[in-house]
């Protein structure tokens, strides 16, 4: 349950958030919403024209809180290696998988273009900023020179988001551990460092 301070309207997008990350889109119920918000029958429509509406809210503030901690790591200090690795290295609950690639698993995010926008858009927004800081890397000659950024970058969204199904799947934090350990050993003895 959420503070008594917060106004309805945010404690609405917080508990959709929540749910959304725990259950996807098709098994959260604005009944769900509402009883985990603490929020009375008519404010959800009071704030919001439906439950696409509050949804689209939720993913675009979960959106805007993953991007912010990800422009922390990758424009933060160190090198563009130590910045790649740690992204890949950030503590994470593996077992709740991420927040927006969690979404691309719900058939109906995937076929409500208002709903999929944010998740699309962030993902690419990641990779792109991993593509920046890796050709970076590559003007310093950090990665070999002939290094596709935007591949690696996209190696290294992709091991995130698949050691979170493998984590998930076999309900074991280690099997996250292990790619992005993988990858970072890789990235390690791949760079020239």
């Amino acid at each position: 349950m959420y503070s008594e301070d917060m106004s309805t309207r945010t404690r609405l997008v917080n508990a959709t958030q929540e749910l959304l990350w725990e259950r996807g889109y098709a098994a959260t119920s604005p009944k769900d919403i509402l009883q985990r918000a603490g929020a009375g029958q008519g404010s959800m429509y009071h704030h919001f024209a439906g439950k696409q509406d509050l949804a689209s809210a939720a993913l675009e503030e979960s959106a805007a809180m993953m991007r912010a901690d990800v422009d922390i790591l990758l424009t933060g200090e160190g090198s563009p290696l130590d910045r790649v690795i740690a992204y890949l290295e950030r503590q994470r609950d593996s077992l709740r998988g991420c927040r927006m690639g969690r979404m691309t698993y719900d058939a109906d995010v995937l076929a409500t273009p208002e709903l999929l926008r944010p998740v699309a858009e962030t993902l690419q927004w990641v990779v792109a900023t991993v593509t920046t800081v890796i050709s970076r890397g590559i003007e310093e000659h950090e990665f070999p020179e002939g290094t596709d950024a935007h591949q690696l970058a996209s190696m290294v969204v992709a091991t995130v988001q698949g050691g979170y199904v493998l984590a998930r799947a076999q309900q074991d934090p280690a099997a996250f551990d292990a790619a992005v350990d993988g990858a970072a050993g890789l990235l390690r003895s791949w760079s020239r460092r």
